[in-house]
């Protein structure tokens, strides 16, 4: 793509940005009106990006240079767009209609999703009836999901948003839900505290039930009731989401208690498949769980359909690639001023880092330009307590600001001059002026600041960022909320013409803990020595 005369044109107008200020770009009404798009009550302004319109239509000319409309279409089809695994990619599948029609390797994927959302809801109504009960007959209410990555951080996003959500808080009255990711044993000291196993289930979400951290802390997890239950009370307290039916059996768990997904869902984009919708309808209800399958299929519909002019995904996916690959700013930072989006930035951490840390192309060529973003971030106003310090005043790093118009728990306390929710939205309103106006030394000295603070006190400005305005947050702004995120990375990586769906990275440690793992047992049991490692690696195990 950088051999492109498209890329070489934005390449060229980077030097025509350098020489404006946002202050300036800011005045421009008709540019503000222009650098904004709304989509079923989602209002994106993005008026503060370092870009005119010239540059936008510029990265809608390197879009098609780079078949960007092909290439979501392929991904629709279920063309094995994955190539380095010969996958389709269809998460997008997950949330189709029932009538709806999606083929991967010439079959309609989507009544397979169906027969197994049935079965979920199936079993989720007859566990939170009561009907399902333990060994001892009594109701199940607690429920632990052990899985890791892909597995739990995106499932942990909804289920954190959904906890002050008042419908679902509602519907999940009496119960709890935890998640054990970690094989660390504090993780699973935390998610079974003051638990009892008489009234847990336990899912275990693990596709080839092979995952390292997740089947010891499966086995942990059943030692757990196996102890104070017996060994009958594995198949009234644990279930599976997995495709290893074998296996799953041979753990103890009845094979019609596993819930299946396929090959073509990537861990990090299963949360609206068995891995999220099962645990997430065991403690809500699945009706609720619904609502956020129609929020992302609604966004699925509008990423496929819409031109990119009023396209969110694609819109956010061009201006990340602008930021990253043209400015040379490598940092993303997520921004939510509402605690309920407090595992949104973990997640979408995962989400973009493990899709689009490449540094080659699809080919296997080396890439000539930097690629992948690093994301961070914290809900405000937390995060302005402790890192915007950095945005402010140190290193450019664009920002996207998330607000809800409408608040999940409102508060308004008599004699105070707003409400709890107008006080938090307040800073959400100012902070994104704050980095593209800054305050500069003549404003300072209007207001008399000694000199000698000036330079400590004077904010450049010109650093970009963006708003999102939600009307609400239930389920359903939730799923729409993912799948913008989901649609905006696989943007960017169809530009940079990576692999936005594979994870090599993730390999290499993997196995060289295999082997740490061996020298640790012949170490304990047998009494030998560290061999076979580096001196620092060595002394290091020796040590430990």
């Amino acid at each position: 793509i950088s051999d492109t005369d498209q890329w070489k044109a934005l390449q060229a107008h980077v030097g025509a940005i350098h020489k404006t200020h946002l202050r300036d770009l800011m005045a421009d009404a008709d540019r503000c009106k222009a650098m904004t798009a709304e989509f079923e009550g989602i209002y994106l302004d993005y008026a503060r990006q370092q870009a005119t319109t010239e540059t936008i239509d510029k990265l809608f000319k390197l879009a098609e240079a780079a078949k960007l409309k092909e290439k979501i279409e392929k991904m629709f089809n279920g063309d094995k767009i994955n190539s380095t695994e010969n996958r389709s990619v269809l998460h997008v599948a997950l949330r189709a209609p029932r009538d709806a029609v999606i083929h991967s390797d010439g079959v309609n994927v989507v009544p397979e999703v169906w027969a197994v959302i049935d079965k979920i809801k199936q079993f989720s109504e007859t566990f939170r009836s009561g009907s399902w009960v333990g060994a001892t007959g009594k109701p199940l209410t607690n429920v632990v999901s052990v899985g890791i990555g892909g597995s739990f951080l995106g499932p942990l996003f909804v289920h954190t948003a959904l906890q002050t959500d008042p419908e679902a808080a509602e519907s999940a009255k009496g119960r709890q839900l935890r998640f054990l990711a970690n094989v660390d044993p504090v993780d699973v000291a935390r998610s079974i505290k003051n638990l009892d196993p008489e009234t847990t289930l336990v899912v275990i979400v693990s596709k080839t039930f092979t995952t390292a951290e997740t089947m010891l802390n499966a086995r942990t997890i059943k030692e757990w009731i196996v102890s104070s239950l017996g060994p009958q009370a594995v198949s009234k307290h644990m279930i599976a989401v997995s495709t290893n039916l074998k296996l799953v059996k041979e753990f103890g768990i009845d094979p019609n208690n596993a819930f299946g997904f396929w090959d073509w869902v990537g861990g990090r984009y299963s949360v609206c498949s068995a891995v999220g919708v099962l645990p997430l309808s065991l403690q809500y209800g699945f009706p609720i769980v619904q609502k956020f399958l129609e929020g992302a299929s609604s966004i699925d519909n509008h990423f496929r359909t819409s031109s990119f002019e009023k396209n969110l995904p694609v819109l956010l996916g061009l201006l990340s690639v602008w930021n990253v690959s043209f400015l040379g700013y490598p940092a993303r930072a997520i921004l939510p001023y509402s605690q309920a989006l407090e595992k949104l930035a973990p997640h979408i951490q995962q989400l973009s880092m493990e899709s689009n840390g490449k540094g080659v192309s699809i080919d296997g060529v080396r890439l000539p330009y930097e690629a992948g973003e690093i994301d961070f971030g914290e809900p405000g106003t937390n995060g302005q307590h402790s890192f915007y310090q950095l945005i402010h005043q140190g290193r450019v790093i664009p920002c996207d600001f998330i607000g809800v118009i409408k608040s999940q728990q409102p508060v308004y306390l008599k004699g105070e001059t707003v409400s709890n929710h107008d006080e938090l939205m307040s800073n959400f309103f100012a902070q994104p002026d704050a980095l593209a106006y800054g305050k500069t030394p003549e404003q300072l000295r209007s207001e008399n600041v000694s000199e000698n603070l000036i330079p400590h006190k004077t904010f450049q400005g010109n650093r970009p960022s963006l708003s999102f305005l939600l009307s609400s947050l239930s389920a359903y702004e939730i799923g729409q909320l993912l799948a913008i995120y989901e649609h905006r990375i696989a943007v960017q990586g169809f530009i940079w013409g990576i692999n936005s769906f594979d994870q090599w990275g993730v390999e290499l440690g993997k196995s060289l803990a295999s082997q740490v793992r061996k020298q640790l047992h012949a170490s304990r049991m047998e009494g030998k020595p560290v061999e076979g490692f580096n001196p620092s690696s060595a002394s290091l195990l020796a040590r430990y």
